[in-house]
C-alpha cells in the first residue's frame, strides 16, 4: 500500500517535504534516523539490531511508518502501532515514535508527519491516535498540543517492566 499525499506549500517556517508510507524499499533510509531516535532516548547506537527490529515489524505488518523526505533526503519519521478501544469497540493507533533530524527541527516537519498519521486514521476509520512522551520533552508537548492532542486528565498510565 503506497499512500503519498500532495506536498504542502512551504512558508518561511514550514519546510515542504514529501511524506511517504514506508516499505521495505525505504529501510536503509529509515535505519539511521531510527537509530538516532533511540540515541536521543538514551539508548546505545545499534544499527544492526535497529534494522532487524524494523524489518520484523514491517514484515509482520504490525506497524505503519511514514517518512519525510526533503530534496530526496530522509529527514524524519513517525511510527504507529495498532491498538483497540474495548469500551468503544474501535481500532485506534499508538503514535509510538516521532523523530526529526536536528537540522530540520522547527520547520514543521513533525507537524506534517502528524497530519499524515491523522489522515491515515481517518482514511481507515480509526478512533484516533494515542501517544506518550517524557515529562521533560516540552517541545514535543507543544507540538502535540498544537496538533490537537489533549493531555489525558482522566487516566493514569502505568507500566510494568519484566
Amino acid at each position: 500500500m503506497q499512500i503519498v499525499p500532495e506536498p504542502k506549500t512551504g512558508t518561511n517556517t514550514e519546510m515542504t517535504v514529501e511524506i511517504i508510507f514506508a516499505t521495505l524499499d525505504q529501510i536503509d533510509d529509515l535505519v539511521p534516523l531510527f537509530d538516532a531516535y533511540r540515541v536521543f532516548y538514551k539508548q546505545s547506537s545499534d544499527a544492526e539490531n535497529t534494522k532487524k527490529f524494523l524489518l520484523e515489524r514491517m514484515q509482520l505488518r504490525d506497524t505503519v511508518i511514514f517518512m519525510a523526505y526533503s530534496n530526496s533526503k530522509p529527514v524524519g519519521f513517525t511510527q504507529l502501532f495498532p491498538s483497540f478501544s474495548s469500551d468503544t469497540l474501535e481500532r485506534m493507533w499508538i503514535l509510538n515514535d516521532l523523530y526529526i533530524a536536528p537540522e530540520m527541527r522547527g520547520k514543521r516537519v513533525g507537524a506534517q508527519l502528524i497530519q499524515r498519521a491523522k489522515q491515515f486514521c481517518l482514511q481507515f476509520g480509526a478512533r484516533g491516535l494515542a501517544l506518550a512522551t517524557e515529562h521533560t520533552n516540552v517541545s514535543g508537548q507543544k507540538l502535540y498540543e498544537r496538533e490537537g492532542f489533549e493531555l489525558d486528565q482522566t487516566y493514569r498510565h502505568y507500566f510494568w517492566q519484566a
